[in-house]
């Protein structure tokens, strides 16, 4: 049983395995703070502008644990001001709440504990 992880920035796709749920937690983190700190500002195109809230810059997205039809699918997208929201879910997101204080990471590692 393996765990993928799909980092999407863009036109870029990385993906990585990794055998423990733990592990793949810890890299999607990492990941997405690097990514959070280098979000764009701000998207102007030739005819419209984009609010940097109303972007999604990167997503990063965990299957698992199964390797054809995954049962659990869940991740986090990072917004072009550098917010983060997690999720649950693959054509129907469905936004998994933090608590107070809790960062979008921790509230993806709470929903995800068996």
């Amino acid at each position: 049983m393996a765990w993928t992880l799909t980092v999407r920035c863009g036109p870029r796709v990385k993906r990585s395995r990794h055998e423990q749920l733990d592990a793949a937690l810890t890299e999607l983190e990492a990941r997405g703070r690097e990514l959070s700190a280098a979000a764009p500002r701000r998207t102007v195109t030739r005819t419209r502008r984009f609010e940097p809230a109303a972007q999604v810059y990167a997503r990063l997205e965990l299957a698992g644990p199964q390797r054809l039809v995954a049962s659990v699918r869940t991740g986090v997208d990072i917004r072009g001001d550098g917010t983060t929201e997690a999720y649950r879910g693959r054509i129907r997101r469905e936004l998994i709440a933090a608590e107070p204080g809790e960062s979008a990471y921790a509230a993806l590692r709470r929903s995800l504990a068996f």
